[in-house]
């Protein structure tokens, strides 16, 4: 799992080691040189003759920057740092220096930019976390036209501008490809919009002593999904390996029953029921399904149907109204009613969590929620109790305790039936947990962050880098699944 800790949380366990001397500028600038010239050997084959350009600022991160430089200068790279302010890292200035560094003084955006341009490596130092609001001045214009070049970028701990603490992109961003953080991750590197240009992210161990409980936000790794996976014991049987609800489709288009079931199947759930006209459509693409009514663990509400829908509205209300987990998608988001339980999980698009938030006084815009996820997703949390999974190309879940993000989703994901898939997979694992959801409060983000996470990785595995369907990402499930498990 990869946690990462708001700034005030991050500077207050600095602080004391700072206090009696620990040095750790001098382990992180270490780090950073080491993860540069890794890039440079990576790109070029050696290090000894590469060029490196450091954008550097004011503040530490620019220290960082420039004693990484020294270290790289060493090593007999060509170093120039790019100076961007009056005031600069005195004692990392010294060390370039004294290692042969170039430095130069940025008066333009576009000279910086050509002087950077010419590097096999340009190294972002402008600002670090302490640091808010957007890039300004020289610093703006430089980034700016370094971003048309798109040169091979290292950020030092964030990439510079963005908002550190929740993910917005408040001004100009120089996208990285690789982030070098100390100590833990920040938020911003994992929430989107800004988790987009951070580009891989490597987490530098400088001894700072940051507990588990006090992160804000976390990303599930391969054995997080396992160990949250409902796999079955050698004497479970179909009704107590779970039985998952679904409500969607009518007999005009039962596509999203079709996928959401099938999904659901092959997610491993112990059964599925199918509610609605559908059912024949349903059963005839898995046979495995059952219709008409029954005891469920929980329920898939919502794909395909209309808010209005005089047969299946009912049904959608019937099961929010019995306590059970659910996942609430599409014409289900509607019919919600004003507060529920966190065991409720609400999987909106921008747009949808537009309406969502509209329906209860709150006046957005798409814009703003793709601008600022995370704040709205909360709201949508805050005003109907339910855990939330704003969907995207980086998927954001609010709820009790923790948040999380996802990006394993392929641009490719984009395409009409891939969150009935979704809808049909998390309902699999609510009804494969059913009573510890409703005994945990914060279990159902942490299961909604494992659906998108797989939901993500059998888009890839449908066909890795290119195009995909909602059937093909469904069908790569069960071997998905199976690898993470092993």
């Amino acid at each position: 799992m990869l946690r990462a800790w708001d700034v005030d949380v991050i500077r207050a366990a600095e602080a004391p080691l700072l206090a009696t001397g620990v040095p750790l500028m001098d382990r992180a600038a270490f780090a950073l040189a080491v993860a540069v010239a890794r890039s440079l050997r990576e790109r070029r084959g050696h290090v000894a003759g590469a060029r490196v350009a450091l954008l550097v600022g004011p503040g530490n991160n620019g220290g960082d920057a420039l004693f990484a430089g020294a270290h790289l200068a060493r090593r007999g790279v060509a170093v120039t740092a790019l100076l961007t302010s009056g005031r600069v890292h005195d004692e990392g200035m010294a060390a370039l220096r004294s290692a042969g560094g170039a430095v130069t003084r940025v008066t333009s955006g576009t000279a910086g930019a050509e002087a950077a341009a010419r590097s096999d490596v340009v190294v972002d130092g402008l600002l670090g976390i302490g640091a808010r609001g957007a890039l300004r001045g020289v610093a703006a214009d430089l980034v700016a036209a370094l971003a048309v070049d798109r040169p091979f970028v290292v950020a030092v701990d964030v990439p510079s501008g963005i908002g550190v603490d929740d993910g917005t992109l408040p001004g100009p961003v120089l996208p990285a490809h690789l982030v070098v953080t100390f100590g833990g991750a920040k938020p911003g590197l994992l929430l989107p919009p800004a988790a987009l240009v951070a580009g891989r992210v490597v987490v530098v161990d400088v001894g700072l002593p940051l507990a588990d409980a006090d992160a804000t936000v976390a990303r599930l790794g391969p054995s997080d999904i396992a160990a949250a996976w409902p796999v079955p014991r050698a004497a479970e049987h179909k009704y107590s390996r779970g039985v998952l609800g679904i409500v969607a489709g009518t007999r005009a288009y039962p596509g999203a029953a079709v996928l959401a079931a099938g999904a659901a199947v092959r997610a491993g759930v112990g059964m599925v029921r199918s509610a609605g006209d559908a059912g024949p459509a349903v059963v005839a693409a898995h046979p495995e399904v059952v219709t008409g009514e029954g005891q469920v663990q929980a329920w898939a509400l919502g794909p395909g149907v209309e808010p209005h829908d005089e047969a299946q509205a009912p049904r959608i209300a019937a099961a929010l109204a019995s306590g059970l987990p659910a996942v609430v998608d599409a014409g289900a988001l509607p019919l919600l009613p004003p507060r529920v339980g966190p065991h409720v999980v609400l999987t909106p698009h921008a747009g949808e969590l537009v309406r969502l938030l509209a329906a209860r006084g709150v006046d957005v815009d798409r814009e703003a929620v793709v601008a600022e996820p995370l704040a709205w997703a909360r709201r949508a949390h805050e005003l109907t109790g339910a855990t939330v999974l704003l969907k995207g190309s980086v998927s954001v879940v609010v709820g009790p305790g923790r948040m999380y993000t996802q990006a394993e989703a392929p641009a490719w994901l984009a395409t009409a039936g891939a969150g009935d898939v979704l809808t049909g997979l998390l309902g699999a694992l609510l009804a494969g947990r059913s009573s510890d959801v409703i005994a945990d409060p914060t279990l159902a983000g942490l299961l909604a962050a494992a659906a998108a996470s797989v939901h993500g990785r059998a888009a890839h595995a449908a066909n890795p880098g290119g195009p995909v369907s909602a059937s093909a990402v469904a069908d790569a499930l069960p071997a998905v699944i199976a690898t993470l498990l092993r």
